[in-house]
């Protein structure tokens, strides 16, 4: 049991939390949430001992092995496989001493450290590295490879697998998902699910932390608070806290003015001097309740997108790769205003090699790309950030690509990104991963765009931005095609998904829950112990879709006939009824003609009836050949 007591916390003079106490049983997973720069990682920092709390005490941690998630950028040249594996010290100081022992001949002492090694499941530690490399996306090459080899985002992978290999009795997981896909995320919510210690995660996936959590920790006001349930439960708890917080300020706002007067009329009349006194007593004792915050600090729409081609943009037969090696081929897109796409496939199979060539930034291998005379496109992908100006601020970047804006109009536009001050006319360089990523955002949506190019754009962002953003594109009246590992993004701003494999980008017939439980029972299918690919089920869906696509194709057609002449229907029948309801044509001389528009408008709503039932037949049938 760990027990945070009446902790205090300050970094840099900023009241980080204060009066902060929560009790955390053995075997929970916990999810800290809260704003950028509200105090999560510092509360990491004061469990990991690298920081000392201003006031309070933490009890429950002398024995128990940690394990966390390092957030810098290792440059080792050490193979990737064993950098994982050095993450169990106990495994690594064993290997460490038979290497020295067997190198002199000590083979006496060599045969202890083997038995050592048996006791702690030593022997199976490739096997254990490759699993968890494996889920994680890597390659079957990545354990030989040096760790320098690899990209930032790929080390980070690296710094997650190690804290995974890491025997603990709590694990501390900042933002594990960050530099993860979907497929990968889902590997993980797997994983975490069976993890016997305790878990405390910093995540901004409500997705995520629905899966793994059962607690929620919220940072808020320098205050620490505790919800029971997942983040949805989260949401709802918090938003009947807030109602019941605001009624009582409202109320406690009512009797201060109440004081207030009360004290301002009669403080100096001998004969209600007493109760004034009392009253002003009974004002320094009522404490003051902060008024519910449940307003964003974002507030950001994207303008509409005026002139658009149709279509926006195409490829036509078009192969993608890179120098003479495609990645993919044969690839059909056109992309119209309205469409919305979400981009599923695993680690490497081309999303983002399918995103580059669409923006013009991977010349294509062959085929054609095709661009509207107006089409406008945004961009957004983690190399942004990198691209920002670090001397420049926000202010300077937005000038720089309008300088006949107005200062204050470029202004108020960032503050819906909340930009304020000092921060939006300051230097970018001091920066977090997230403020960059909002401004990243921000100039995408300065330039007006119809076509949006999103890849991992949630990446950084804290709940209340992410939210921010889904409404904007929920609004968004151009073209979307998204790429994101966090499914509640996808689920509310795609409309159709496309699975990229095997070389080919197709339509994905089922939906994300759909995808999500195909992912994860390819994990759960593995019976060695290991995961599996899931190349195999990919193949097989492939094979059953092709076989259901023959027989999809005629009732698509049966179904379309059939809507087409439940319209015609549902025309003529509202004619008729706009005649019967002309009084007219219930005189007396008119009954012929009442009769007759009577027995038409039977027959019409029994043929409409006939014609529903017919068509919910289809759409059965339709439906059970799609998830098949």
């Amino acid at each position: 049991m760990i027990i945070l007591r009446d902790i205090e916390l300050r970094r840099g003079g900023k009241l980080l939390l204060q009066g902060a106490g929560v009790t955390i049983q053995p075997g929970q997973n916990l999810a800290l949430i809260g704003a950028n720069g509200s105090g999560k990682s510092s509360l990491f920092s004061l469990l990991l001992g690298e920081l000392g709390a201003d006031k309070g005490e933490i009890e429950g941690l002398a024995g128990m092995r940690l394990a966390h998630m390092a957030q810098e950028i290792q440059a080792t040249h050490l193979p990737a496989g064993e950098y994982v594996w050095r993450g169990d010290p106990e495994l690594a100081r064993l290997r460490d001493a038979l290497r020295k022992f067997e190198e002199a001949g000590d083979f006496d002492s060599a045969a202890g450290i083997h038995t050592g090694l048996e006791a702690i499941d030593g022997y199976s530690a490739e096997r254990r590295v490759a699993r968890l490399l494996t889920g994680l996306g890597f390659s079957e090459e990545a354990p030989g490879t040096p760790v320098s080899d690899f990209s930032g985002g790929w080390r980070i992978r690296l710094n997650l697998a190690r804290a995974l290999m890491t025997p603990s009795d709590l694990l501390l997981l900042d933002e594990p998902t960050n530099h993860l896909d979907l497929d990968a995320t889902l590997w993980l919510q797997q994983w975490l699910q069976a993890y016997p210690g305790t878990l405390l995660m910093i995540s901004h996936d409500r997705d995520f932390i629905d899966a793994t959590c059962e607690r929620i920790l919220h940072i808020e006001q320098a205050g620490l608070t505790s919800y029971k349930g997942n983040y949805s439960d989260f949401e709802a708890q918090r938003a009947e806290r807030q109602a019941n917080q605001q009624a009582a300020y409202e109320k406690q706002e009512k009797r201060i003015a109440e004081i207030d007067d009360f004290v301002r009329r009669f403080r100096y009349k001998a004969t209600k001097a007493k109760q004034a006194q009392s009253r002003l007593k009974e004002l320094e004792r009522m404490q003051a309740l902060a008024p519910a915050h449940m307003d964003s600090p974002f507030d950001f729409s994207f303008p509409p997108p005026g002139r658009s081609s149709d279509p926006l943009l195409r490829l036509d037969g078009a192969e993608l790769g890179y120098g003479k090696q495609p990645v993919l081929r044969n690839v059909d897109l056109h992309l119209r205003p309205g469409s919305r796409y979400g981009l599923l496939g695993k680690n490497g199979a081309g999303k983002s090699t399918l995103l580059k060539s669409l923006v013009g930034e991977l010349p294509l291998l062959g085929g054609e790309r095709r661009t509207g005379e107006h089409c406008r496109i945004g961009y957004f992908d983690q190399q942004q950030l990198e691209a920002l100006d670090l001397e420049a601020s926000p202010l300077l970047h937005l000038q720089r690509l309008d300088p006949g804006a107005r200062e204050q109009d470029i202004l108020n536009f960032l503050g819906g990104f909340n930009f304020h001050g000092e921060t939006a006319q300051g230097a970018v360089a001091p920066f977090s991963g997230g403020e960059k990523a909002r401004l990243a955002l921000a100039i995408v949506v300065w330039q007006k765009p119809n076509l949006l190019v999103l890849d991992e754009p949630t990446n950084h962002l804290d709940l209340e931005m992410r939210h921010a953003m889904e409404v904007a594109l929920q609004a968004f009246e151009g073209a979307l095609i998204l790429v994101s590992h966090d499914r509640h993004m996808l689920r509310n701003s795609a409309e159709e998904l496309l699975l990229v494999h095997d070389g080919s980008v197709d339509e994905y017939r089922d939906d994300l829950d759909g995808y999500e439980r195909w992912i994860l029972s390819s994990y759960r299918e593995n019976t060695n112990g290991t995961e599996r690919t899931v190349e195999g089920s990919r193949r097989e869906k492939r094979q059953a879709a092709a076989a259901n696509r023959e027989k999809i194709r005629p009732l698509k057609q049966k179904l379309s006939t059939t809507e087409a002449k439940l319209a015609e229907l549902e025309t003529e029948l509202a004619g008729l009824e706009s005649r019967l309801a002309d009084p007219g044509i219930y005189e007396e001389t008119r009954k012929d003609e009442l009769a007759d528009l009577l027995k038409k408008q039977g027959e019409l709503r029994a043929s409409a009836a006939d014609l529903e039932e017919h068509w919910l037949a289809l759409q059965e049938s339709l439906e059970d050949l799609e998830s098949a």
